[in-house]
C-alpha cells in the first residue's frame, strides 16, 4: 500500500513540474564582483543561490549571469572568493537590475555563512539556532569516517567502537536524540544501537551544518540534541563537466580511502556520480594491534535532475556497504590476545585485509526525489524518499545470527509564502512510515511498524539589525510491536503505543555592529520511545548486556535555552555559547544486580529500560587570532555537565571537557598555492562524572598532532597534497566515549580495556578537475 501511495505522490509531483514548466516566466540575474577597497574585479568568484541549487563563476571582467531564473520571488544569494569575506544578500530575481557585489578582504579563513538546514535559509548571523559549519577542506582532513571528521567541532563528540564505527554526540546527547539529514532526507538506520554507525559516504558531503540544541520544530521526534545536516555540492555551472579525485593512506591500520566524482550541467539537465572505496586492517594501539578490527566499505551515489525557471527536481540514489570485523578479547596466561583455538595471532593476521568471523555486514540503500517548485510569489520544497537498511551480525559463517531489515518511507513538504513587509511565513508537513522485521536466528528487538506525521507553522521577521522568529509544531507517532514465540517460549509480547506532542521555538538575533553579533533561542522538543526501548528482550552483543524493554515508556520532553555572543574582527574572531537542556522522562537502562547466562554459560548483566529526569548544561567557546596574515592561532573549548536529577548521579557516556589549540603557518612561496604547516594539541580533561552502572572514569590526556600541505600545479592542473600526523607521541589513553574502554566498576570479569589508536600518519591527495568549461 505504501509503495502505491508514493508512486501516486511522485506522479503528482511530475505533473506539477510539467505544468510549472510553462507557467513561470523567465528572467536573468547578472552583475559584477569587485574588491570593496580597490574596486578591482574578481575573476573566479563563486556566486550561488542555495535554495535554487544553481551556481555560476565570475569571468575575466568580474561579471556573471544567471539565465532562466524565476521572474518572481526573493532568494538569498551567496558570494565567495578566497581571501575575502563571504557575502550574502537577499535579491528580488524579477527586478532585472544588474547588481554589484563588493567583497571585503580578510586575513581570517573564509567562514561559511549561509545556513540551509533551518526552516528558513539565511545568514548564520541572522539565524537564532546555534550552528557550526564544516567546509570541504575540513572534511578532507584525515579521518576514518564522517563523524570522526566532525568531532573536532566544539560541542560535538563521538561514541566509538574502534576506528570504523562512530555515533555523533551533540552536547552530551546521541543515538535517537540526534538526527542526521542527508540532502534533505532524515537518515533511518537503526540509530538505537551502540555499535551502529552512520551509513553515509564521508566523501559525498561538500559541507556539513551542525545544528546544536532542540530542533523538533522542523524535524519532529528525535531532534532533542541537534541535527547533522549533510549537503552535497551544488550542480556545476551550466555547460560545465567537472569532478574530483581524492585518496589517502593511513599508517596505523593501513587504511586506504579513495573517491572519484564526476558532474555535469547541460542546459539545466544536471547529473553527478560518485564512487568510494575504503579498506583497513586491524588498528594498532600503543601496546599492539587489536585483532580482527579491520573494515572495508564500498559506496556509490548519483544524481539526475532538472534546474529550470520553475525551480528544480533532483533524483538522488545511493548505496552503502560496510563490512566490519569484531573480536571479544580472549587472553593467554601472559595477557596476549588469542584466537578461538587459544593460539596467538600472527603478524600477518593483524595486517590482513580479509575479515574473520565474527563480523558485521551493513547495507543501506536510498532513493530520494528533492524538489523546489516556484508557485506564485512563494515556493514549495518537497522531499520524498525510500530507504532500506540491512544489518547482519555474522558469528561463524555467512548465515547471519542477527539480521535486522528496516524499510522506511519519508515525505516532507514546506511551502514558503514569500516575504511580506520583511515577514517570512512558512508552513510544513512531514510523514514517516517504517517497517522492520527479523530475518536471523537470534532476536534482540521485535519486528515492528512505526508511523509518524507532523505539521508546523513558522514566522520570521527581519529588521535592519535584528530578526525574530517563532514556530509551533504538532506531531503524532504510533509504534506497533509484534509478538513472537520460539519453540513455545514467548520471546516478545505485542505492544501498541501512540504519542502526540506540541513543540515550539522562539528565537532572536541582533547585530550590535558589523563585528559584534548576539543570538538566543528557546525551544521545546520531544522524542518518542524507539522499538528497542519498548520491546527488547535479548543479549545485545555490541553492549555486552541483556536488555529488557518497557512497553509503558512515555515520550521524552526537552526544554532548552541557549545564547551566543560572537565577535569577528580583522585580527580576532571569538565566540561564547551557553546552553541548558532539561529533559523530562529521559529514557535510560539500569542494572539491578540481575544476571542471565549467555549461550556459553557466561553471566550477562541484565538492564531494564526506565525513565528519569535529566539536566544537561555547558559551554562552547572559540578564539581565533591572526596577528599577521600568515599566522593562524585557533583555540576551541567545549564542556557538558549532565545530571540524572531523579537519582542524583551523573548520566552515562558524557564527553570529557576538551580544549584544542592549533598554530598554523601559511607562508608565501612562489609556485605553491596555500602552503601551510600546522601543529596542534588536543587536551582532554578527566571524566570522573560517570554512571558506575555503565562505565569507569577516564584520566585526562594530551595528544600532539601536526600537518603540512600545499597545492602544486602540473601545467594548469592543481593537486592538493598533504601529510598529517595524529597522536604523534603514541600516547596510551582511553577516550571517555570509547566503547572499548574498561567496563563497569563492579565488573568482575572485564572483557574490554583496549586503548584508543596510537600514532597515525596520513598521506593524502585531492585533485579537482574540469573537463569542459561552461
Amino acid at each position: 500500500m505504501y509503495k502505491y501511495l508514493y508512486i501516486y505522490v511522485l506522479t503528482a509531483v511530475f505533473t506539477v513540474v510539467g505544468n510549472q514548466t510553462f507557467a513561470v516566466a523567465l528572467a536573468q540575474l547578472s552583475g559584477k564582483v569587485v574588491d570593496s577597497e580597490t574596486g578591482n574585479v574578481l575573476q573566479g568568484a563563486t556566486i550561488s543561490i542555495p535554495d535554487l541549487r544553481i551556481t555560476v563563476t565570475s569571468n575575466q571582467s568580474g561579471t556573471f549571469t544567471f539565465r532562466n531564473v524565476p521572474s518572481k520571488g526573493r532568494f538569498l544569494v551567496e558570494v565567495s572568493y578566497i581571501g575575502y569575506e563571504n557575502h550574502t544578500q537577499v535579491l528580488d530575481l524579477g527586478s532585472n537590475e544588474p547588481v554589484t557585489f563588493q567583497l571585503k578582504p580578510t586575513a581570517i579563513e573564509t567562514q561559511e555563512v549561509v545556513v540551509t538546514g533551518t526552516v528558513s535559509s539565511g545568514s548564520n548571523k541572522r539565524n537564532s539556532t546555534s550552528v557550526s559549519i564544516v567546509g570541504k577542506d575540513e572534511l578532507l582532513a584525515p579521518s576514518t569516517n564522517l563523524i570522526d571528521a566532525l568531532a573536532k567541532v566544539p560541542g560535538v563528540s563521538q561514541v566509538t567502537t574502534g576506528p570504523s564505527i562512530s555515533k555523533p554526540v551533540i552536547r552530551g546527547l546521541s543515538y535517537n536524540r540526534v538526527v542526521t539529514i542527508d540532502n534533505g532526507i532524515k537518515q533511518e538506520g537503526q540509530q538505537w544501537g551502540d555499535e551502529h554507525g552512520i551509513e553515509i559516504d564521508q566523501f559525498k558531503a561538500n559541507r556539513v551544518e551542525i545544528l546544536k540544541g532542540a530542533a523538533s520544530l522542523m524535524y519532529g521526534s528525535d531532534a532533542l540534541g541537534g541535527v547533522i545536516n549533510l549537503l552535497e555540492p551544488l550542480p556545476v555551472p551550466e555547460g560545465e563537466i567537472s569532478g574530483e579525485f581524492s585518496s589517502n593512506y593511513a599508517t596505523n591500520n593501513g587504511l586506504t580511502a579513495s573517491s572519484v566524482m564526476l558532474a555535469g550541467n547541460e542546459n539545466g539537465f544536471v547529473w553527478r556520480g560518485r564512487g568510494t572505496y575504503k579498506n583497513a586492517y586491524s588498528f594498532k594501539t600503543p601496546t599492539g594491534y587489536f585483532p580482527n578490527s579491520g573494515f572495508n566499505e564500498t559506496d556509490f551515489s548519483g544524481l539526475l535532475g532538472l534546474n529550470k525557471s520553475w525551480g528544480y527536481t533532483h533524483l538522488n540514489f545511493s548505496t552503502f556497504r560496510n563490512n566490519i570485523g569484531f573480536y571479544e578479547p580472549e587472553f593467554d596466561g601472559d595477557g596476549n590476545y588469542v584466537d578461538e583455538d587459544g593460539e596467538l595471532f600472527s603478524h600477518d593476521e593483524f595486517k590482513s585485509h580479509s575479515l574473520a568471523y565474527p563480523k558485521q555486514d551493513i547495507r543501506h540503500y536510498k532513493v530520494s526525489l528533492n524538489n523546489n517548485l516556484i508557485l506564485g510569489n512563494g515556493n514549495l520544497k518537497l522531499d520524498l524518499a525510500y530507504q532500506k537498511n540491512q544489518r547482519r551480525e555474522l558469528e561463524d559463517g555467512p548465515d547471519p545470527s542477527l539480521f535486522f531489515n528496516l524499510d522506511t518511507y519519508t515525505g516532507d513538504a514546506r511551502y514558503y509564502l514569500g516575504q511580506y513587509n520583511n515577514w517570512e511565513p512558512v508552513i510544513g508537513v512531514s510523514t514517516e512510515i517504517g517497517h522492520s522485521d527479523n530475518r536471523g536466528e537470534e532476536y534482540l528487538i521485535p519486528a515492528y511498524d512505526t508511523y509518524g506525521i507532523g505539521g508546523f507553522v513558522y514566522l520570521k521577521k527581519n529588521w535592519e539589525q535584528s530578526t525574530f522568529n517563532v514556530g509551533l509544531r504538532y506531531d503524532f507517532r504510533k509504534n506497533v510491536g509484534k509478538a513472537l514465540e520460539d519453540e513455545g517460549e514467548q520471546i516478545f509480547e505485542a505492544f501498541h503505543n501512540q504519542f502526540s506532542n506540541v513543540s515550539g521555538a522562539l528565537g532572536f538575533t541582533h547585530q550590535f555592529s558589523e563585528t559584534l553579533n548576539f543570538k538566543a533561542n528557546v525551544g521545546s522538543a520531544f522524542r518518542a520511545p524507539n522499538p528497542a526501548e519498548l520491546g527488547s528482550n535479548g543479549i545485545h552483543e555490541g553492549t555486552f548486556r541483556y536488555e529488557i524493554g518497557n512497553a509503558d515508556l512515555k515520550p521524552e520532553r526537552s526544554y532548552q535555552i541557549d545564547a551566543e555572543l560572537a565577535y569577528s574582527g580583522k585580527i580576532v574572531n571569538a565566540s561564547i555559547n551557553l546552553y541548558n537542556n532539561y529533559i523530562h522522562d529521559y529514557i535510560y537502562a539500569s542494572f539491578n544486580g540481575e544476571y542471565k547466562p549467555d549461550e556459553d554459560g557466561k553471566d550477562t548483566p541484565v538492564y531494564h529500560y526506565g525513565q528519569v529526569n535529566a539536566n544537561l548544561y555547558g559551554a562552547e567557546a572559540s578564539l581565533i587570532i591572526h596577528p599577521v596574515s600568515f599566522i593562524h592561532f585557533e583555540n576551541t573549548f567545549g564542556y557538558t555537565h549532565a545530571e540524572n536529577t531523579t537519582l542524583d548521579r551523573p548520566l552515562s557516556f558524557i564527553p570529557a571537557a576538551t580544549l584544542r589549540n592549533e598554530l598554523r603557518y601559511e607562508p608565501k612561496i612562489p609556485h605553491l598555492q596555500e602552503p601551510f604547516v600546522s601543529v596542534g594539541i588536543a587536551n582532554y580533561f578527566k571524566q570522573n562524572r560517570v554512571d558506575e552502572e555503565f562505565e569507569t572514569p577516564t584520566d585526562g590526556y594530551t595528544l600532539l598532532n601536526a600537518s603540512i600541505g600545499t597545492t602544486i600545479f602540473a601545467g594548469k592542473q592543481p593537486l592538493k597534497i598533504y601529510v598529517s600526523g595524529n597522536n604523534l607521541l603514541n600516547k596510551k589513553y582511553y577516550d571517555a566515549l570509547s566503547r572499548f574502554k574498561p567496563g563497569r566498576l563492579d565488573q568482575t570479569d572485564p572483557t574490554l580495556g583496549i586503548y584508543n589508536p596510537g600514532r597515525n600518519i596520513t598521506f593524502g591527495v585531492y585533485v579537482p578537475f574540469v573537463i569542459k568549461h561552461g
